[in-house]
């Protein structure tokens, strides 16, 4: 045990495989679901693993096939598991950052801000304040909505108001619903509190943190803050307007809503489509065309530090100024008047194109498996589980037995594998006392 608390890259996985087990056999028991049967082990395994890596895929219909019992280790094993990957990897930067030596031990202070040589216990309680203050905020908003104007009783309106504000703030999907949130569309009341707390759960707690404390100076952030922050904008403004144009006349999606309704309802989507997994307009009938962004916003994710799945907004947004700079054949690349170090871009470059192995082999595997789905079905599945989203085109819950190990490994390594293979790089660095000779091959 002490040579794995002095190995923290080993010891997040082995802990979230624990949770995932135990949790496994909890929703196997006969008073998990409504038929009193013993729940069959894929089933469990998948739901477990769904809700620890904060996807919220499911292969059931889940307020039909569950009971209370079962509901309630399903928010739990959430809650576990966004707190867990909060604090994992809030103790995996700190660890990181005292085995560097000093010179690199101060360069990540100053890139992380709150997760520099500080206090773990103080850390570890800020993160723990500011996710249940979110949530009881959210709970609160959400709930008196559903007591006064969807006459729910008091008791019933808390339960589904705590189930969705766990949910949408760890960016998991599960939903009480068997339409998602599709009724709550056009309600602000309870549309735009769980859009936003996804939202802020996305962004991580290093981002948040000094964005919140320096909200003044945004232009003496850190570079890890101004692209999370930044990008994330980017990304739900571009994404809202394609989204927008894109199924502006579509009737089985916004067609049929007046104006406010439409931008509302695109707007919570896209802000609850990148990690969130609800369902705001039916993303199984969407045109063609949003697919590709969707897909493409759900493979970048969130910020880094957070509940949110992807390869990260800061890899992407820094592989997009490193394309940038090598095209304007710059000697090196600036974020904000600062220069980005070599080491930062190749660890960029190493999570996206694993990422990207990742996916398409994923997707080979799942056509392999349901041979007559189209194939943006079996990429936008596999995306979403590697990405820990929980969107789903309807093909997760017609998956056979391997299929549903496909995706249940897919869901763990996508939340396990960035973290833990940006800290095993940041550790195995090492300095070289010599060089080879330089050459350059020709590339393209």
């Amino acid at each position: 045990m002490r040579r794995l608390l002095r190995k923290p890259v080993r010891l997040v996985p082995l802990g979230f495989l624990a949770v995932i087990l135990v949790g496994t056999g909890l929703l196997m028991l006969p008073w998990a679901t409504r038929t009193q049967h013993w729940t069959p082990f894929e089933t469990a395994l998948f739901t477990s693993t769904s809700a620890v890596s904060v996807t919220g895929l499911a292969v059931t219909d889940t307020p039909n096939y569950w009971t209370d019992f079962g509901l309630v280790m399903i928010t739990v094993l959430t809650q576990l598991g966004g707190l867990g990957i909060l604090t994992g990897a809030s103790l995996l930067i700190l660890a990181v950052s005292r085995q560097l030596g000093l010179r690199n031990r101060l360069l990540v202070q100053a890139e992380t801000a709150e997760f520099g040589l500080g206090d773990v216990r103080r850390l570890l309680l800020r993160i723990a304040a500011t996710v249940f203050v979110t949530e009881a905020l959210m709970t609160a908003v959400v709930g008196g909505r559903f007591w006064l104007a969807y006459d729910y009783p008091p008791g019933r309106a808390l339960w589904y108001a705590v189930f969705h504000s766990v949910q949408a703030f760890n960016n998991g999907g599960f939903a009480l619903y068997s339409d998602g949130l599709v009724a709550f569309a056009r309600d602000p009341w309870v549309a735009l509190p769980l859009g936003t707390g996804a939202i802020i759960g996305g962004l991580g707690f290093p981002a948040l943190f000094e964005a919140f404390r320096e909200w003044r100076r945004p232009g003496g952030w850190a570079v890890a803050t101004k692209l999370t922050v930044w990008g994330s904008l980017v990304l739900t403004v571009g994404g809202f307007g394609y989204l927008l144009l894109a199924e502006w006349t579509n009737p089985d999606t916004i067609g049929r809503f007046d104006v406010p309704g439409k931008v509302l309802a695109t707007f919570t989507q896209i802000a609850l489509s990148r990690t969130g997994g609800y369902d705001v307009i039916h993303v199984g009938q969407l045109t063609e065309e949003s697919y590709p962004m969707l897909i493409g916003l759900m493979f970048i994710g969130g910020g880094s530090a957070s509940t949110a799945g992807g390869i990260k907004v800061s890899t992407f947004f820094l592989l997009g100024f490193a394309i940038w700079a090598e095209l304007r054949g710059e000697p090196d690349t600036t974020v904000g008047n600062r220069r980005v170090s070599p080491a930062s871009q190749r660890q960029a470059l190493t999570v996206a194109l694993l990422s990207v192995a990742l996916v398409a082999g994923g997707t080979v595997g799942l056509i392999a498996m349901t041979a007559h789905d189209r194939f943006y079905a079996a990429l936008f599945e596999v995306t979403s589980a590697f990405s820990t989203t929980g969107l789903t085109v309807g093909l997760t819950q017609r998956l056979p037995a391997p299929g549903q190990y496909l995706l249940t490994a897919l869901m763990y390594v996508g939340r396990i594998g960035p973290l833990t293979l940006g800290s095993a790089i940041a550790l195995n660095t090492r300095r070289r006392l010599y060089r080879y000779p330089e050459e350059q091959p020709i590339v393209g």
